[in-house]
């Protein structure tokens, strides 16, 4: 009797485990796979209506997952890997860390699924296009903007993303490539990091404005640089608590419904746009080409804009500041 109880409970919990793993994908129709860094900043909802809008275009299914936050590599390598067995026919991916989702893209193409990466440069040769933002460029337009705000003279700041973050990492440079031809510019602090989120960025901004300070409380610093959403939204915030904003001139990266506000009252002074949603279709658009044998290019710039508030009611800004991607992921 113990025997058969023992027996039964094993075929129970093998049971249990087959229900709880995802079937694989429906072969008769190419499926793509989109996996973002994260999925709570406005610029992932944009690549996920411009990868929506290409799946509708081109009559594919598109299956969106990725981490919470954009910190979390493990839960990112463990979205790659179910893919891999699904048995999805591509993947999309916007790699969260420079090397450590090598490993994933390599078993996914030994494995027979065409990698695209987007966003974020990976550490490799295992994909067949990457389609992003050219971020040092973009960066380089940061840090030429913020220069001539200050009239090629003052002291500035930088509050970086976080370590891996290829893209981030990239603008960070162009930005100091392009500070470092102003002799009179003096950057006084590089080397705090923001996090993954809003609130790890705004405590982060606190830190790094805390010792930036004159006597009277005043701060001691004329420019401040931050390469992303978060950070962006993150110094903003800590910029308003302390009543400095508005009193510094503040060149930021990506948009949200938050910084576009900030921009207009003049608490930001400029940022540097992307394309998300052409990120997002472009992506979708180049993994299809490649598996209906069409060519594709190894490398696609999808461009970068400044915006101030001089020329934000361009109509080209203007649907960069305020992507409409909400009727493309209503249904979803």
């Amino acid at each position: 009797m113990r025997k058969i109880l023992s027996l039964l409970f094993i075929l129970s919990i093998a049971f249990l485990t087959s229900c709880s793993k995802q079937a694989p994908v429906d072969k008769s129709k190419i499926t793509i796979a989109v996996i973002p860094k994260g999925t709570t900043h406005e610029f992932w909802k944009s690549i996920h209506a411009g990868a929506v809008r290409a799946s509708q275009e081109l009559d594919v299914e598109i299956i969106w997952k990725g981490p919470l936050k954009e910190d979390d590599r493990e839960s990112q390598i463990t979205v790659v890997e179910d893919f891999i067995t699904r048995g999805v026919s591509g993947i999309v991916l916007a790699p969260l860390d420079n090397t450590a989702l090598r490993r994933p893209v390599s078993e996914a193409t030994r494995a027979g699924i065409s990698v695209v990466i987007i966003d974020s440069a990976l550490d490799s040769n295992d994909f067949v296009s990457f389609v992003s933002t050219d971020n040092y460029i973009g960066g380089q337009k940061a840090g030429e903007h913020l220069a001539k705000l200050l009239n090629g003279k003052g002291k500035i700041a930088v509050l970086r993303y976080q370590e891996g973050s290829a893209s981030t990492q990239q603008r960070e440079k162009g930005f100091l490539d392009a500070i470092a031809k102003y002799p009179d510019i003096q950057v006084v602090s590089a080397n705090q990091y923001g996090g993954a989120t809003t609130e790890t960025a705004y405590k982060a901004s606190e830190n790094l404005l805390a010792p930036l300070r004159n006597a009277d409380q005043a701060l001691s610093i004329d420019g401040i640089f931050t390469p992303n959403e978060s950070t962006t939204f993150g110094m903003l915030r800590a910029l308003q608590d302390n009543a400095f904003a508005g009193k510094v001139k503040f060149v930021g990266f990506d948009s949200s419904e938050m910084l576009v506000k900030a921009l207009k009252e003049g608490q930001i002074n400029a940022l540097i746009l992307q394309d998300p949603m052409n990120m997002g279709y472009l992506g979708v658009k180049t993994i299809v080409a490649h598996l209906r044998g069409e060519p594709i290019e190894k490398q696609i710039d999808t461009g970068s804009v400044v915006a101030a508030p001089e020329n934000m009611n361009d109509p080209h800004i203007d649907k960069l500041l305020n992507p409409d991607f909400a009727k493309w992921l209503t249904t979803k």
